[in-house]
């Protein structure tokens, strides 16, 4: 991610790259882009992850590194695109919820940014 960037210009390594560095901030708000581009990265790194596994015999060792590695940023940028859709992060756990909750939250994270600053600060984007 190069320092001159403006987010306008960033590609899916870049969203990826921001993530990462944010692992832990679960304030202020992640726009949907920052959210899906990271969320397709992990996707794609645990399918890796997956066919490693099986090629190398090792159970689901890789499998399990990546995803308790990537836990608490995926966590963090989830939480922080419920607060661009002006609701607490706290809602997340809405996905304990048998089948309607994790729907409900999809939703939550796909909807549009809110344009107007709400408590955890101005728009994403």
């Amino acid at each position: 991610m190069s320092q001159n960037k403006t987010e306008d210009q960033y590609n899916a390594i870049d969203w990826f790259k921001k993530c990462l560095s944010n692992y832990a901030n679960f304030s202020g708000r992640a726009r949907r882009k920052e959210y899906w581009f990271y969320t397709l990265a992990i996707f794609i790194t645990i399918i890796i992850a997956m066919i490693l596994d099986y090629i190398l015999g090792t159970g689901f060792l890789l499998y399990a590194i990546v995803v308790l590695g990537t836990f608490l940023p995926s966590l963090a940028v989830g939480i922080r695109r419920l607060h661009d859709t002006n609701r607490s992060g706290w809602w997340y756990l809405i996905c304990l919820i048998p089948l309607i909750g994790p729907i409900l939250l999809i939703i939550w994270l796909a909807s549009e940014t809110t344009r107007e600053p709400n408590q955890w600060g101005p728009p994403a984007k």
